[in-house]
């Protein structure tokens, strides 16, 4: 296994002077995929309706092409989702990533091509293995196995010419077999729907095997490593994986978990890695140890544009490419794909951290804040103030979400928060001092409406009993790894549900 592992790190390395390329010259390399995409998808429905075969420039495209999300480009999709081809993309497109989204739909059904598939999500798989092997030369990865713990449910035959299933599902579904052999668990179990059961069988079929990295979900990682401690009786992970170096996360902040698995597994040559990975694509990856933004990878068959939050709710709104960007500014993230989504608005919103090479960090969504008096809270926001509230009292999140409590006809509006502890604060009176003090640090709009208590009180905390975000999500049908409780809302909707389980 030694010599394998040798061979596999020396294979990943090679791949490295191919990101350095895209890094010098960012610009060239997007619009030659630009240039790509376009000339692959003119003889498809889509191409001829924007008459593809004429556009030569980028700013001929961005005017010709009007922003999409799900809602627009949901007649070609079902359509699609029947059998039909040539729609959006001209290779066959025979599944669809199924995503609770943020749509009006209660799901989204995303085409993956064969493309997508080979050029960007598995690309992308294999370039996470290739930083971590050129950032840890020493890396024994290779001598077992990863535990995947995705938010994979049994594949749903839509009819007999198109399947569907969680992006996990998908992916697992179509890897080769030689990457079968790296993986654990089984299939069978890997794709179970009962999440309850599936804890239990990933935790029984595991424990024996030589885990190196685990990819997957913070919240049901916890779940997991959890069950997997209850029933060997060990202390910690790195009893029951003694050669396990290397954690794969994505999907939510990975802040307020991290406490969490500095027990979970306690040694400092432990090594995290974030991943911007979507149904719609796979986006980012860190490329640094020492930092938390990521690298935005260019050459996965996607072009890039990028939509200030100050244009967000026009009509036509102004989107910049990478050439236009600015440091430190909220963009809403817009992609042309090799599956065929088209200036697709996926509901992300971003900042760079860096523009040589280009680094990004995940701020929020675009529906996923709180604006009810003007003062613009974002996600990331929430999860800063969140870290340094538990930082001053001693306090370990398990989750959370907030809204707005409204004006009265005699008082102010709030925030309202439902926080559920893994380790409640020394007290809860200052844990909502320090959250309030670090919003107002962190956020000036919310500090000019908070000033006074005149637009906005201190914030109201409740302390949720311990699992009821679990019971909450498994009341909705929303237990799994693609399903996230949501952090932030502009409405009462989740925050009324959640109540009346207090």
């Amino acid at each position: 296994m030694t010599f394998i592992n040798s061979i596999l790190s020396w294979v990943m390395k090679k791949r490295i002077h191919q990101i350095e390329f895209f890094m010098k010259y960012p610009h060239e390399v997007q619009e030659e995929w630009l240039h790509s995409l376009i000339l692959t998808s003119k003889q498809t429905e889509w191409g001829k309706q924007y008459d593809y075969k004429s556009i030569e420039s980028v700013q001929e495209f961005k005017s010709r092409v009007p922003i999409q999300n799900y809602d627009s480009l949901k007649p070609y999709i079902e359509r699609m989702l029947l059998g039909e081809q040539n729609v959006l993309w001209p290779s066959e497109i025979k599944w669809f990533a199924k995503s609770s989204g943020t749509t009006n739909d209660k799901s989204k059904y995303i085409p993956v091509s064969t493309e997508s598939l080979e050029e960007c999500h598995y690309k992308g798989g294999k370039d996470l293995l290739s930083i971590y092997c050129h950032n840890r030369p020493e890396t024994q990865i290779f001598t077992g196995k990863c535990l995947v713990l995705g938010g994979s449910h049994q594949i749903n035959p839509m009819n007999d010419e198109t399947q569907y299933g969680d992006l996990s599902a998908v992916l697992i579904k179509n890897l080769p077999i030689w990457a079968e052999f790296h993986r654990t668990p089984e299939l069978s179990i890997a794709l179970m729907d009962n999440w309850e059961e599936k804890i239990e069988m990933m935790a029984n079929s595991t424990i024996p095997v030589n885990v190196t990295n685990i990819s997957g979900v913070p919240t049901w990682t916890i779940i997991l490593a959890k069950r997997i401690l209850e029933i060997t009786g060990k202390k910690d992970l790195l009893e029951v994986w003694p050669n396990l170096e290397l954690y794969f996360h994505g999907a939510v902040s990975f802040a307020p978990y991290r406490e969490q698995f500095n027990k979970l597994i306690p040694s400092k040559e432990m090594y995290y890695l974030e991943t911007y990975n979507a149904s719609e694509g796979f986006f980012g990856i860190q490329d640094q140890d020492h930092s938390s933004d990521m690298l935005l990878m260019l050459d996965y068959g996607i072009y890039y544009e990028f939509i200030p939050m100050e244009e967000i709710d026009n009509e036509f709104p102004k989107s910049l490419d990478l050439s236009e960007v600015e440091l430190n500014k909220n963009y809403a993230m817009v992609i042309s794909t090799n599956a065929g989504l088209w200036r697709y608005m996926i509901g992300d919103t971003v900042k760079f951290t860096s523009l040589a090479p280009h680094r990004i960090l995940i701020t929020g969504r675009t529906k996923h804040f709180i604006n009810a008096f003007g003062e613009e809270l974002i996600i990331d926001n929430a999860e800063q103030a969140l870290v340094i509230a538990c930082a001053a009292t001693g306090a370990i999140i398990k989750d959370y979400t907030a809204g707005p409590i409204y004006f009265g006809e005699e008082a102010s509006g709030a925030h309202e928060w439902i926080i559920e502890f893994e380790k409640a604060p020394n007290s809860i009176s200052d844990f909502n001092k320090q959250l309030d003090d670090s919003l107002k640090n962190l956020n000036s709009d919310y500090e000019a409406k908070r000033k006074g208590d005149i637009a906005l009180k201190a914030p109201t905390v409740h302390v949720a009993p311990m699992n009821t975000f679990y019971n909450w999500m498994k009341n909705r049908g929303k237990l799994g790894g693609q399903h996230k409780v949501p952090r932030l809302s502009n409405n009462r909707q989740y925050l009324d549900e959640i109540l009346t389980l207090l």
